[in-house]
């Protein structure tokens, strides 16, 4: 190519790569094109639970519905730029969201063309475009479906950095703005982007000390840059930080603060310090990275819970394969890719800017591996420069063949994984159909209650109230579902009634005092806090007790319906909902876990049945074995719905004393091993034997895929 980079080779270049990123998304759409169980509404269903609470924010704004104490995110970027868009495109809403994060991700192809030509090698920018577009971490969160914040938010630091080494390096005025403006648009859109953005100024900040200390140059451009990297960064409102940003550039193109650079940053500094400053910056990271059980204090009660970030397996340290493989596709290619940055570093040291994206993807390896994400584009940009350098050393007229083919090579891996990676829709077309039906039957102000991972989908889907999704999820808000779920359906009904109307309680609360409690002048108790505190307790195991021994929860009257909804997929998690409420909430210890078993693994090893895991039923059907202890079994139960999909329930009795009950739920081809307290816990028994006393609970909807009771309390 020509030393002399022509737009028309930027935006050709491009067109290409974000053509290339795209059509790989689509192969997900090819392999599962007319599959039923995904499709509603004419439309393949989104892959994330996430989605649903911006799609659920979108889907209001659109219909101009907003209500006090409802969780909709009317007034968040991502909800916003959504309706924008399905208003002005003539697609379905469906459609949209699906198809969002495919067309956004695949914009990160551009920043990388732009750094390429910044350094003078476009071809080093065209193949990390290739590489981090499909790359798998990166291919993972910003596939077709997966409708969520990721889709730009890798794309608009990659921006900055592009804006950055082009400003340090040309110093031309125009990229001080750019990167201004970046900032703005991405803590606009991701509010959580603040430690990424005053990482970056800090490395800027290095680099304008080597500048004036190390090679006795000229600062002012550098100080004029981190000033208005410091003024983005406030905690103001947008629209003023936007329209002080533009005036202060004005005056500056028109002369009157080059003299003056150092004041500016001085007084930028102030008014940073003033809007919040270098207040806790780590915020939504130090919740993945710190794993201990939390505490939640009253005014005259402390309890402890069970974290979710104990049952995330994005926040756990990773194997270094895994690492590798999932910002560069293999181990070789990551570390030939690390290799390749470190080189295009030493000569190039504006790519030490990347140090923020590369550090905190780093922190994949022992914090989680959704940070992996971070690394892809300088990764790639290493990659493509050990490319652009070894194919260099071939003969002239070859090298563009020898560099097609190593980046082929370095392409194969993450294809791969882009063809085997079939990630299912949250839902099923058959579980989706029982939330819709609900959207007919619940009013917006009634309740329906299930575990966080399914709050967002349920609110979409409903269009109902929930208390736990997949942002208010915290030990002591899973506690009282938890809870209800393990206990008889008398606990299970008055805890999910209190839990309700103690919610309620709390909304009004904060709708009132709003101001005092964001500032901690008013503390707000968990709902389980206040159901022992006005039923006259002060200590969570005595009042625990007298709820089990029959004792009425003191709770505020009825005000609306609740709905308990139970779908096929929370049975392979139940173990994990239970261990929320098997916490000693005085102590914070956790106590002895209830046996379950679930497998689809039935193989005949002669004397016994092989169920996996060290499991098996011994060949008399009197005992499960594990691993060389024999444990009694009770009863073997068989399920297996007729013709009119009515559950028929068989009962073989094994003995009396025995210890364990076996389910063999035979239209699903699982099979369950449980003890007395999971047999007899709520959850068990109305989903999986649809046994519910009318007394508590009265069935709605129930199907093999779903069931929906309502509470009778």
């Amino acid at each position: 190519m020509n030393h002399i980079i022509t737009t028309k080779q930027i935006v050709l270049l491009s067109l290409m790569a974000f053509a290339f990123s795209f059509l790989m998304r689509l192969i997900w759409v090819y392999q599962f094109n007319g599959y039923e169980p995904y499709i509603f509404n004419s439309q393949f269903m989104i892959g994330t639970n996430d989605g649903y609470f911006w799609a659920e924010g979108a889907r209001d704004i659109l219909g101009n519905t907003s209500e006090v104490n409802y969780n909709s995110p009317i007034n968040l970027a991502m909800s916003q730029i959504t309706a924008l868009i399905a208003r002005v495109l003539p697609f379905s809403f469906e459609t949209v969201i699906f198809y969002m994060s495919a067309f956004f991700g695949s914009l990160i192809v551009i920043p990388l063309i732009l750094i390429g030509k910044v350094l003078g090698k476009i071809e080093v920018g065209f193949i990390a475009a290739l590489i981090a577009s499909i790359a798998w971490s990166y291919y993972n969160r910003t596939m077709v479906g997966y409708f969520d914040t990721d889709m730009l938010n890798i794309v608009l630091p990659t921006f900055l950095l592009w804006s950055l080494i082009a400003g340090l390096n040309l110093r031309e005025d125009r990229y001080i703005l750019f990167s201004v403006l970046i900032i703005v648009l991405y803590r606009w859109w991701y509010p959580q982007s603040y430690s990424l953005e005053l990482a970056f100024f800090i490395i800027v900040a290095f680099y304008t000390g080597y500048r004036y200390f190390k090679q006795k140059e000229d600062i002012s451009f550098e100080l004029i840059l981190s000033g208005f990297m410091l003024l983005a960064m406030m905690s103001v409102d947008d629209i003023v930080k936007f329209f002080t940003i533009v005036i202060l550039y004005a005056i500056y193109k028109a002369g009157y603060l080059k003299k003056y650079s150092i004041y500016f940053l001085l007084f930028a500094f102030l008014a940073f310090l003033l809007a919040g400053g270098f207040e806790p910056i780590i915020g939504k990271i130090k919740g993945y990275i710190l794993k201990d059980q939390s505490s939640v204090s009253g005014d005259i009660l402390s309890l402890h819970f069970y974290r979710v970030v104990q049952t995330i397996k994005e926040a756990g340290s990773i194997p270094f394969e895994l690492f590798a493989s999932r910002i560069s596709g293999h181990t070789i290619a990551f570390l030939f890719s690390f290799i390749g940055y470190i080189w295009l570093s030493f000569k190039h040291k504006s790519m030490l800017l990347a140090l923020p994206l590369v550090g905190l993807g780093f922190l994949a390896y022992s914090s989680g591996l959704r940070f992996t994400i971070y690394t892809v584009p300088p990764m790639a940009l290493g990659a493509g420069y050990l490319i652009y350098m070894v194919s260099n050393l071939s003969v002239k007229p070859k090298n563009y063949i020898f560099m097609g083919l190593l980046t082929t090579l370095a392409l194969a891996p993450n294809i791969a994984h882009i063809i085997d990676y079939k990630t299912p829709t949250v839902f099923n077309k058959n579980e989706v159909e029982v939330l819709d039906k609900m959207k007919s039957i619940a009013s917006r102000e009634d309740y329906i209650l299930s575990w966080w991972d399914y709050g967002y989908p349920i609110r979409y889907y409903s269009d109902v109230k929930t208390i736990i999704d997949g942002g208010i999820h915290g030990g002591k808000n899973n506690y009282p579902f938890s809870y209800a779920m393990k206990s008889s359906q008398e606990i299970a009904s008055n805890v999910l009634r209190a839990d309700v109307e103690y919610e309620e309680k709390r909304l009004e609360k904060f709708s009132k005092f709003k101001e005092e409690i964001e500032s901690k002048e008013i503390n707000l108790d968990s709902n389980i806090a206040q159901m022992i505190l006005e039923s006259g307790f002060k200590d969570a195991n005595d009042f625990l007790a007298y709820v089990e021994s029959g004792g009425e929860i003191k709770m505020p009257p009825k005000s609306r319906e609740i709905y308990l909804f139970l779908p096929n997929d929370m049975l392979s998690i139940f173990p994990t909902i239970s261990k929320f409420s098997k916490i000693d909430l005085m102590s914070g210890k956790m106590g002895k876990e209830p046996f379950f078993f679930m497998t689809r693994f039935m193989q005949d090893r002669g004397n016994y049945i092989d169920l996996g895991r060290g499991v098996a039923f011994d060949k008399s059907g009197k005992y499960v074995l594990i691993g060389d202890t024999k444990i009694p079994l009770k009863h073997f139960i068989t399920t297996k719905y007729d013709k009119d999909m009515h559950l028929q329930i068989s009962v073989d009795s094994i003995g009396e004393d025995g210890e364990l009950y076996a389910i063999f739920m035979s239209d699903y081809r699982q099979l369950l091993l449980l003890d007395e307290e999971m047999f007899n816990s709520t959850f068990i028994q109305l989903f999986v034997l649809e046994k519910y006393d009318e007394k508590y609970f009265q069935p709605v909807i129930v199907t093999p895929f779903a069931k929906v009771y309502k509470v009778m309390r």
